[in-house]
């Protein structure tokens, strides 16, 4: 895992730059890009930044990680958010974005649907180019949250589940290992509150669900505030590469 840490008025660009540079590359390498957003309360910052710099939208399909059971244009819903921030002022054709169906009646039905379509845009197994992932101070990521049933050892988790109700909602998420075949994650932290958590991420805490996505090929992009905990100087631009088993 490799780590950054950016003033917090130029953390959203950095991170816009690094999914624009990394969107790129798979297009020239393999002719178009797939990427997955979260939600979170960092997003539409970031999301908002993505709209700016060069990227070679009709050439990408946009997939969710995870998604609130809530209405359409419900401000839970992070289509929402991602359609207001981002999709409304980019180029990407109308059929290269592949929303969560949480409006269908039968949850697991559409868990198996979208599970389906991640397999048409990104293969089998599907393996996105870049997954971008929150961090709440819980510990979760996507929504795999902290009550969620976990998998027996003979068992391989389904691509996309339905959780129980947190926050007051059901969600749609992707599982860790779809997110740990991903070519390139990054993770995208900011505020004071995620200081200890970024700390037991960084030190490889298991016990807590973000750190069991695969450590290799991510980034994390962090402000000052969410490194305060870290132990090393993070005013110090060539942070250190942390274990990336």
């Amino acid at each position: 895992m490799k780590l950054e840490v950016v003033p917090a008025e130029r953390l959203a660009l950095r991170g816009a730059r690094f999914i624009a540079a990394t969107l790129r590359s798979a297009v020239a390498a393999r002719g178009h890009a797939t990427v997955a957003f979260s939600g979170g309360s960092t997003a539409g910052p970031l999301l908002e930044a993505l709209a700016g710099v060069d990227v070679p939208w009709p050439a990408i399909d946009v997939l969710q990680v995870d998604e609130r059971v809530a209405p359409e244009g419900h401000p839970d819903r992070n289509l929402t958010t991602l359609q207001r921030c981002l999709l409304d002022h980019v180029p990407l054709p109308r059929d290269h974005l592949h929303a969560m169906p949480v409006d269908a009646e039968d949850l697991d039905a559409a868990a198996v649907a979208y599970a389906a379509t991640l397999r048409d845009v990104a293969g089998r197994p599907a393996t996105l180019d870049l997954v971008h992932l929150g961090l709440g101070t819980d510990g979760h990521t996507a929504s795999l949250v902290p009550d969620l049933p976990a998998p027996s050892p003979d068992e391989t988790p389904d691509p996309v589940i339905v959780t129980p109700v947190y926050e007051g909602r059901q969600r749609l998420t992707l599982t860790v290992p779809v997110l740990s075949r991903a070519r390139q994650v990054l993770w995208f932290v900011s505020g004071a509150s995620k200081a200890p958590i970024v700390r037991r991420l960084v030190d490889g805490d298991s016990s807590i669900l973000a750190g069991q996505v695969r450590r290799s090929r991510s980034l994390l992009l962090l402000d000052p505030d969410a490194a305060a905990e870290l132990p090393f100087d993070s005013t110090d631009a060539a942070s250190p590469e942390i274990g990336s088993s």
